[in-house]
């Protein structure tokens, strides 16, 4: 059977220091010959993506459904780049995925189903590491509230719907993990580490898919 090399997400609430601990996460990988890649959603270097980096500094406004669509859409772009990377044997790891496109859009009232669909079938990670943090700790770092999603009543609904992504992914088989990033951002690194060494000798079989079992029948 093919190994592969494994897919790492880190996701979180904003200011939770997803940017910080995907840094450290790549410098230690590479310090112990792990090859691995960065990956960060949204990628504000596509034509897409400069619309997305528009709407999140509040330059531009677009329909809810809209701009949530056009997350995933950025998404679909790499979607083939990553299994390339995987199955060369070069780790990825992603700062934001999915389950951010899901939290914040189904924050804003959006349905939850709906919000899901358009990410069906992308390349499901093999470790998903949540950092979770208050608002009000996330509210003391440095530049919070530059950009539109940073309010803490927001970052309170977000929260709620990344715990709620969280157990289903993990009653699918998906491996998530939720750290407590209010702490020092070298215990961070640390427990992000651990869960890290699992799975950093590489995954063996093709990628998963996110949500197949949420394809609509055929009935015809």
């Amino acid at each position: 059977m093919t190994r592969r090399a494994p897919f790492i997400v880190i996701e979180g609430l904003d200011r939770s220091g997803k940017s910080t601990q995907t840094a450290l996460l790549l410098q230690r990988m590479k310090a112990t010959n792990i090859p691995a890649q960065l990956v960060k959603f949204p990628d504000r270097t596509t034509a897409i993506g400069q619309m997305i980096n528009s709407y999140l500094q509040s330059d531009s406004d677009l329909d809810d459904r809209a701009i949530h669509l056009l997350f995933s859409a950025n998404r679909w772009e790499l979607a083939s780049t990553i299994e390339q990377l995987l199955n060369s044997g070069i780790s990825v790891v992603c700062d934001r995925y999915a389950f951010s496109g899901i939290a914040f859009s189904a924050s804003k009232g959006l349905s939850y189903e709906w919000c899901r669909s358009p990410d069906i079938s992308l390349p499901a990670p093999d470790l998903t590491l949540f950092l979770d943090i208050s608002p009000e700790a996330a509210k003391e770092r440095g530049g919070y509230g530059e950009e539109r999603y940073e309010k803490e009543e927001m970052q309170r609904k977000v929260g709620e719907i990344f715990r709620r992504i969280g157990r289903e992914i993990s009653a699918d088989g998906g491996k998530w993990v939720n750290i407590d990033a209010g702490r020092e951002r070298e215990a961070v690194a640390e427990e992000i580490w651990k869960w890290v060494e699992g799975v950093a000798n590489g995954a063996v079989g093709p990628s998963r898919r996110l949500w197949t079992d949420k394809l609509p029948v055929d009935d015809s």
